[in-house]
């Protein structure tokens, strides 16, 4: 229906334009509301704990409550604040941090990788299935999130033991039982069960959306199909694959659980010391200044894989 001058305005548009007023009134705009929300919500939750964190890492351990000496100190009127670096020195001076990022760092890119091996021929595969099946398949691989991470864990466990469902399967075939838990190989089974649907559902969000004519284009012109999957499949699903690994390495480095029911003596990982820091030291400005390190650590690879996407979008625009 056309709206001529002079006619009333529906309720609803004056109700909103009456918000706007308001909002205008406050200098705010729609959209400046619909990102208070999640600042407000990163605000408290994130940067204030880390905040926290921060400051107790420049404290000095002692024993009462809380277990570190304070910040700021109030004498005879006179407010003084006291930093301590030790914390963070003696991170660089102790073999054994060193040794655990490492080993956090290489099992988390291990474990990234194998899991791209595994996750984008699932998500391929997926994306290029009928509709009729797309979403069953889409739920079966979403399903292991409605059981319990911790007993997702156990039940690896469970399969990996001495006397687990795998031995004993190969046990009726006449072949000695095989070594898996309290290792590596464990650690890396759990990690890529675990983080596999975080890898093929950014994959899957990517494929799904590409456009068949250029694959039927190629083979038009004599590509082989490996062809076109290097030469178009691969590089337009870059985004998918580096929003999929970041998903899977970010958590995996500070992974806890996996290692301590899985892994052995020898898995260190920057996970467990921050633990034993915490609750088996009670050291906590170690232990938070071990977790702002990994924190470091762990921003330094998200950067330059968003680096490494920004660049090949900006390539495919100029394309």
């Amino acid at each position: 229906m056309t709206a001529f001058p002079g006619d009333t305005p529906p309720p609803r548009r004056r109700v909103w334009s009456g918000v706007e007023r308001t909002l205008a009134a406050f200098g705010l705009s729609g959209r400046a509301l619909v990102i208070a929300a999640p600042a407000i919500w990163l605000t408290v939750f994130f940067l204030v704990p880390l905040a926290v964190v921060f400051g107790i890492s420049l404290t000095v351990k002692q024993f009462g409550r809380p277990p570190f000496t304070p910040l700021l100190t109030n004498q005879d009127g006179t407010v003084q604040l006291t930093l301590h670096l030790n914390n963070y020195l003696y991170l660089f001076t102790d073999a054994l941090y060193y040794k655990a990022y490492l080993s956090s760092i290489t099992i988390a890119l291990i474990s990234t990788a194998i899991t791209l091996l595994i996750g984008y021929p699932m998500a391929y595969a997926v994306a290029r299935a009928p509709d009729r099946w797309r979403n069953i398949l889409l739920m079966l691989i979403i399903l292991p999130f409605w059981t319990s991470f911790l007993l997702r864990v156990y039940a690896l466990s469970g399969f990996m033991r001495g006397n687990g469902v795998i031995n004993q399967f190969l046990g009726l075939f006449g072949i000695p039982p095989l070594v898996m838990m309290q290792t590596d190989f464990a650690v890396y089974v759990g990690i890529v069960y675990t983080y596999l649907p975080f890898m093929i559902l950014p994959l899957y969000a990517n494929l799904v959306k590409l456009d068949g004519t250029l694959l039927e284009a190629s083979a038009d012109l004599g590509a082989r199909p490996w062809r076109t999957f290097l030469s178009i499949t691969l590089p337009l699903s870059m985004p998918g694959v580096m929003a999929g690994c970041m998903l899977v390495f970010i958590p995996a480095i500070g992974e806890f659980v996996i290692p301590e029911l899985l892994g052995g003596p020898g898995t260190l990982m920057i996970g467990r010391v921050l633990w034993d820091e915490f609750f088996a030291n009670s050291n906590w400005p170690r232990a938070s200044a071990v977790a702002m390190a990994m924190l470091v650590v762990v921003v330094v690879p998200i950067m330059l894989l968003r680096r490494a996407e920004d660049a090949i979008q900006d390539k495919e625009g100029a394309h």
